[in-house]
């Protein structure tokens, strides 16, 4: 079974409930979803190996450390993932941007792919998929499902605020993906949002609604 990791460290927590607030306009909301990855960022990619290094510093010759294996792709779920983009890309500058763009049917509250364009390399590196929230979970297991099928074998969700209906639906589905969040919310309504959850993401970060 997949791991929960949830990061509960205090500036995302005072960050994140300025998010919540409705009053908080999307100038705002976007720059704090930013400053929220890049602070997740740490935690997510806290186990990447190492290797050694031989460098000269200004004094004398060490064995330094660096980051070996395999490279990081970061994989938005079109729209509200792209918001935590930039965030991931200033901690790890080089990783390739891939895009899967789904939505949710309104009625059946089931997602709908519409986009997918990734790297030539996908499969051979560490894939975090970015969207703020984790709701019924079937667009992330759908995105997730689209990375296996193209040889995907590392790979990792990165979430805001999750619903317990849909960590367990991840769960399920794709037992070995960990998923990092914010915050376990209470539940679903019936409209399928996450109670209290902050709102539709999308229509937030971008002033569409």
């Amino acid at each position: 079974m997949s791991e929960v990791h949830i990061i509960n460290h205090p500036l995302i927590q005072h960050k994140l409930s300025i998010m919540r607030d409705k009053n908080t306009g999307s100038k705002d909301f976007r720059k704090l979803l930013m400053e929220i990855s890049l602070l997740m960022g740490y935690e997510v990619t806290r186990d990447l190996p190492l290797e050694d290094k031989e460098i000269e510093t200004p004094i004398c010759r060490m064995t330094a450390k660096e980051i070996s294996g395999r490279k990081l792709a970061i994989v938005p779920i079109l729209r509200a993932g792209l918001g935590m983009v930039d965030g991931l890309l200033s901690l790890v500058p080089v990783a390739k941007v891939g895009h899967i763009g789904l939505y949710r049917n309104e009625e059946t509250h089931k997602p709908v792919v519409y986009y997918c364009k990734l790297p030539e390399d996908i499969q051979k590196r560490l894939v975090i998929i970015t969207d703020p929230m984790l709701a019924t979970g079937g667009s992330s297991c759908d995105a997730i499902t689209m990375l296996k099928e193209r040889g995907c074998d590392n790979i990792r969700l990165m979430c805001l605020v999750a619903a317990p209906e849909g960590l367990a639906k991840v769960q399920e589905t794709h037992p070995d993906v960990d998923i990092y969040v914010a915050a376990v919310d209470e539940h679903l309504n019936e409209n399928a949002y996450i109670v209290p959850g902050l709102g539709d993401a999308g229509d937030r970060i971008f002033g569409t609604k």
